[in-house]
């Protein structure tokens, strides 16, 4: 399969792509039932990845806790107000064993649903969870010591974040997986990462889901960093993620690695190994609708940038439908995956689906397709196919006043691809709800001295310059709020 610089990642819910399909089919659906059509829409829409969420065995305990806590249960409600307990087959991330789940067809049918993808130039991600375990995890009973244990002051003090699990050799007294900010997940374990064992222990499951797929997104991958787990647990932790992950590509060389990842820890994960770390605080920044702390953000390095991966929506994030206006919608999505990384996309975004949907549920709502959505994404993902914004090499360009005391040039994104050959791209933003001018000067290298036609892609218009205007007094740019601009530049 070939790979290109700046990748293309989808996000699936499997639980509820799997009931959808089940409607249609009138029984349960499992891997095998997905269609070859769908995948090969997946494939000409230019993807290079497709992550599974929730494929591996979950367990009755954890099912349990999904169902009675009144918290998420409300939360469950507001997503379906239909609700049944049927519709709530527990976390996917409460998982009891990295075997793919039964109901979902085992490790045979995801086997040949990985082949088929290969067969499309598709490779195929899938969830590690490093933090915890599901409860009811046979190494509760078989390797306690794998776990954070606690004592009945624990219990005493933090109630919320201990458990009692019965074992045939006695009760343990067992955390629950956790961040330092937050309450235990009560569906959860806390794996003890200052046991070398334990360590030893998921190294072993990473190699062997390194067997069944092209890459892993890690959950909440900080919180096994030394610093982090002793700060939640008081125990210095000995590194896990370069010595992991060193073992899973001797044995599958060219595995990939993705870490959720916050708390500014993005650069840490990524010497530590990692291929892609989550860029949250673009996400953020994009979120407050203020353009300067937004290009701020591009001025690191592209040995970083590369390695980010850019989103405006996945399982965790409200939709980005619900959570911007169309119009800043488009412009949001111009600046994120017209950035240098990979490119994350999430089931239901391109229809501008409202409601997220929760991983312990395992139905979505039906809601109605907002074409304008549907069409922009298409565009997009359209003009992303181009060569040069795969392959090629990006820059943050500078943006000056259009005249004296002009103060809107500071509301501008502009980036500047070029590619094989003569193959430019300028993507223009003007990331504010009101109109905006400047001068934007684009590289001399090659554009002074020849007249260039500046075709917008997305308005289907065409505009004349001069090279030596170009890379002069620079490209004048007069844009409305929230406007996109993707201009190709050819030589005439």
């Amino acid at each position: 399969m070939r790979s290109c610089r700046y990748p293309l990642l989808y996000q699936i819910n499997t639980r509820v792509w799997l009931t959808s399909l089940s409607r249609t089919l009138g029984r349960q659906a499992t891997l095998d039932d997905i269609p070859d059509a769908e995948l090969d829409q997946l494939a000409l829409q230019g993807f290079d990845w497709i992550w599974l969420l929730s494929i591996w065995q979950t367990g009755p305990e954890a099912q349990q806790v999904s169902r009675t806590n009144a918290g998420w249960r409300h939360e469950f409600a507001e997503t379906l107000p239909d609700l049944t307990d049927n519709d709530i087959p527990g976390s996917g991330f409460a998982i009891t064993g990295y075997t793919v789940h039964q109901n979902l067809g085992g490790d045979t049918a995801l086997a040949r649903l990985r082949e088929r993808l290969r067969e499309r130039g598709l490779r195929l991600m899938l969830d590690f969870v490093p933090n915890h375990m599901g409860l009811g995890h046979p190494w509760a009973s078989d390797h306690p010591e794998y776990f954070v244990s606690g004592s009945e002051l624990d219990r005493v003090r933090a109630p919320q974040n201990y458990t009692w699990v019965h074992r045939p050799q006695g009760d343990m007294l067992l955390a629950h997986g956790r961040d330092p900010y937050f309450d235990g997940w009560p569906d959860t374990l806390q794996l003890n990462y200052a046991n070398p064992a334990t360590q030893d222990a998921m190294t072993g499951e990473l190699v062997r889901i390194a067997g069944q797929c092209d890459g892993v997104r890690c959950d909440m991958a900080m919180l096994v960093l030394p610093e982090v787990f002793e700060r939640t647990w008081g125990q210095r932790a000995p590194l896990f993620w370069p010595r992991a992950i060193e073992e899973v590509r001797r044995q599958h060389p060219g595995f990939t690695f993705m870490a959720e990842v916050y708390w500014d820890l993005e650069w840490t994960l990524q010497q530590q190994g990692f291929d892609y770390a989550y860029d949250k605080r673009l996400y953020d920044r994009l979120r407050d609708r203020h353009a300067r702390p937004v290009r701020e953000h591009f001025h690191a390095g592209l040995e970083y940038q590369d390695k980010l991966a850019r989103f405006l929506e996945n399982h965790d994030e409200p939709r980005a439908a619900a959570t911007f206006p169309f119009d800043v919608h488009r412009a949001a999505a111009a600046i994120t995956f017209f950035s240098p990384g990979l490119r994350f996309f999430h089931q239901g975004q391109f229809a501008g689906c409202q409601k997220r949907i929760s991983p312990h549920l395992g139905r979505g709502p039906d809601e109605p397709t907002d074409e304008a959505v549907r069409g922009f994404y298409e565009r997009l993902l359209t003009l992303l196919k181009q060569p040069v914004f795969r392959d090629g090499d990006w820059r943050l360009l500078e943006c000056s006043p259009a005249w004296q005391g002009n103060w809107t040039h500071d509301c501008f994104l502009v980036f500047y691809w070029q590619g094989d050959g003569e193959e430019r791209r300028i993507v223009a933003v003007n990331y504010a709800d009101h109109a905006s001018q400047c001068h934007v000067r684009l590289p001399a290298d090659g554009i002074a001295g020849k007249f260039w036609r500046l075709h917008e892609q997305l308005q289907e218009v065409s505009y004349d310059w001069h090279g030596d205007d170009l890379t002069g007094a620079g490209l004048y740019l007069d844009m409305s709020s929230w406007q996109v601009c993707v201009f190709s530049c050819n030589a005439v």
